[in-house]
């Protein structure tokens, strides 16, 4: 009678999720790659809407922002997103390991990528898109980052439907605790979720909300980097750290280390631009438009004059 007392808490277990969606003939279309395709198509979406915004919907030189400005910007952030997040993964999580195996480094559909990699990549193809293009490299990454969230929260979805990443183990009695497969028999917590909500869907609304009204030059860039770097630190304290690194010196984990960087160096953009309190001028002139300068407008009266008499 004394066992009628006891109370076994249910546990969840983690789905049996195929990562393979669908097949094309020989070719295996993995869910991972599937929710960087909808991360993409979404931000897409997103950065044609924020085209109506100012100052971007102002702005006319070097030239006017288009849908074609943002289809190549895309392109550019897409590269960097996969070839840095990559490396970056490579290199600051199992650099012994790639060395021994280069080759395994192209096996992206295995997953293994790192956001601070992935935005090592697309700085710098920001930096040569905003180079070749003669215009403010802060106007194009605050044109960018408003639209990064829904990707980063599509990608932790990934990583919840491949059963990676998972959280620490967690209270028995949590409603949402989970056993993932590989992980031991204790329930963790389902931390993939737990980044989708924080420094995915939260961090979406609270920049879209923000970037709706035109802020100066890089405040907008530097509300995101301090934004992603604290949800991403406090995220990390119920993410399981990598086995083969562990915790850290002061008890933080690798992401909380790259986070510190971001979390101070955010907050200084955001200062600084607000000092510096650069706008795009409020009356640009387009090619179609007469000029104001008074030399010219006394040549076009001339010239109209030779023309009447």
């Amino acid at each position: 009678m004394g066992d009628l007392g006891l109370v076994v808490p249910l546990v969840l277990r983690f789905p049996e999720i195929d990562p393979i969606a669908f097949r094309l003939g020989p070719l295996a279309v993995h869910w991972y790659a599937l929710t960087y395709l909808i991360g993409f198509g979404l931000g897409y979406w997103l950065l044609l809407r924020r085209l109506k915004h100012q100052p971007y919907a102002r702005i006319t030189q070097p030239a006017p922002w288009t849908r074609e400005s943002v289809e190549d910007l895309l392109l550019t952030a897409i590269l960097g997103v996969i070839l840095g997040g990559r490396l970056g993964y490579c290199l600051f999580y199992k650099p012994a390991y790639y060395l021994a195996n280069p080759l395994d480094i192209l096996k992206v559909w295995e997953g293994g990528m790192s956001f601070h990699g992935g935005a090592i990549g697309v700085v710098v193809g920001l930096a040569v898109y905003a180079w070749r293009r003669k215009r403010p490299f802060l106007e194009v990454t605050d044109l960018l980052v408003p639209a990064v969230p829904t990707g980063l929260a599509a990608g932790r979805i990934g990583n919840f439907l491949n059963g990676e990443l998972w959280g620490r183990p967690a209270d028995p009695s949590l409603p949402w605790a989970m056993i993932f497969p590989g992980a031991g028999p204790e329930p963790r917590h389902p931390s993939q979720l737990y980044q989708f909500l924080g420094e995915g869907l939260l961090l979406f609304v609270l920049l879209w909300l923000y970037a709706r009204k035109e802020r100066a030059r890089g405040e907008i860039s530097g509300a995101f980097v301090f934004g992603y770097g604290v949800f991403r630190f406090a995220a990390e304290y119920f993410r399981e750290p990598d086995d083969y690194l562990g915790l850290l010196s002061l008890g933080l984990s690798m992401g909380q280390w790259l986070c510190v960087p971001m979390i101070i160096g955010g907050a200084a953009l955001w200062l600084w631009s607000k000092k510096r309190n650069a706008h795009p001028p409020l009356d640009q002139p387009t090619p179609d438009e007469h000029s104001d300068d008074p030399a010219r407008s006394l040549s076009e009266e001339r010239s109209d004059e030779s023309k009447g008499s």
